[in-house]
């Protein structure tokens, strides 16, 4: 080899890996037992997936230590491979190794789980990936409301129907045929639903992340919530009345099952001045997620003003889930900012009751397709 061709490959950039799925169950005699589900993109970053219950969101080097997990290479053939691609010493790359290991044990071993973490990993920016499928599925499974819901959740569009449990198990296949990871269930009320418990399982088979968005009525009922649990949902998104208490056994339900729970309120001219009691009785529970909006643009000074004791209280603020429709819903706010959503319709998409997708919730003018109908080139271009 000349002196030429030498520079020429140490100087060339690094090829990404092989774009694909890549799986990993660990043995059923473990002592506490995973699976993994790698998807490399095609700049070299990754999804990774533990127990269809987390999303992690890798930059090209963790996603290398993920595909050399998956594969089952030994510490040292690993740390060789990572030192001749990366151009460090060996030791530098096992060391880097056994670190991404030692995280994913801890991942393994920590119990409500945030759906989508990073413990400490150095994290691309899911919004400028380039990604050929969106990370989060929002499905509306029904627009109907239980008797004196919450107008504020009632959506913009009806819908001239609902699609049944076989019509919502294909779309939740092909979603996973294209690589997307993350289900989340919404509505109206999406516990309306008989099969709800029936579409979770087949999500959890898929190897999907399932969340549920819920008034949180029927959690009341214990039985009810550790169905759902069985069943393989695995985060919850309780959305609080603009009028009236919450149902505060419901949220003491979710707060003592193994699942990571935010809670969502919407500002409102009759209910702002009561906020901040609200917010002190949720951290006095135990509440460490919060998501807000508000009905009226007039609102928010007062917003700004709940996130930040918000922000001092420790919770985490969650701002991209298909929350009830307002004036200023997350997206809605994001949209002010910037001057079109960071993921709407890139990072996540949203399905109406029957089929029909739009960018995100609230978006109602720009349908892009309908997944029964259309085929996923013409839904995401």
């Amino acid at each position: 080899m000349n002196l030429f061709t030498r520079l020429v490959e140490r100087f060339a950039p690094v090829k990404a890996l092989p774009v694909g799925v890549y799986h990993l169950q660990s043995p059923l005699q473990d002592e506490k037992p995973f699976r993994l589900h790698l998807r490399l993109l095609k700049n070299g970053a990754g999804i990774l997936i533990l127990n269809a219950s987390t999303v992690l969101q890798l930059n090209t080097t963790a996603a290398e230590y993920a595909f050399h997990l998956i594969k089952g290479s030994e510490p040292l053939e690993a740390a060789k491979a990572i030192s001749a691609r990366y151009r460090i010493s060996k030791t530098q790359a096992l060391d880097d190794y056994n670190d991404f290991v030692e995280r994913i044990q801890t991942l393994v071993h920590t119990t409500d789980l945030d759906p989508v973490s990073v413990l400490g990993f150095e994290r691309v920016q899911p919004n400028s990936a380039d990604l050929t499928a969106p990370l989060r599925l929002d499905c509306a499974l029904t627009y109907r409301l239980p008797p004196g819901g919450d107008p504020l959740n009632a959506p913009e569009k009806r819908v001239e129907r609902e699609l049944t449990t076989a019509e919502w198990q294909t779309i939740m296949d092909k979603a996973w045929a294209v690589g997307i990871p993350h289900i989340v269930f919404t509505g109206g009320e999406a516990t309306l639903r008989d099969d709800l418990p029936d579409l979770i399982s087949h999500a959890e088979k898929n190897g999907q992340v399932t969340g549920l968005l819920t008034d949180g009525l029927k959690l009341a009922d214990r039985s009810y919530l550790e169905t759902l649990l069985q069943t393989g949902l695995d985060h919850l998104m309780i959305v609080l009345p603009t009028v009236g208490e919450p149902n505060w056994q419901s949220i003491q339900n979710a707060l003592s099952a193994d699942i990571f729970l935010s809670v969502h309120l919407t500002l409102t001219p009759q209910n702002v001045t009561g906020a901040q009691a609200l917010l002190d009785k949720l951290c006095e529970l135990g509440v460490q997620a919060l998501s807000l909006s508000i009905s009226d643009p007039s609102l928010q000074d007062k917003l700004s003003h709940l996130m930040d004791a918000a922000v001092n209280n420790n919770l985490r603020m969650v701002s991209d889930l298909p929350v009830p429709y307002s004036a200023a819903h997350p997206v809605a706010l994001e949209t002010a900012q910037d001057a079109e959503p960071g993921g709407a319709g890139k990072t996540w998409l949203y399905v109406e009751p029957d089929g029909d997708v739009l960018p995100s919730q609230g978006l109602a003018d720009q349908i892009l397709g309908n997944l029964l109908r259309d085929g996923w080139e013409k839904i995401y271009p």
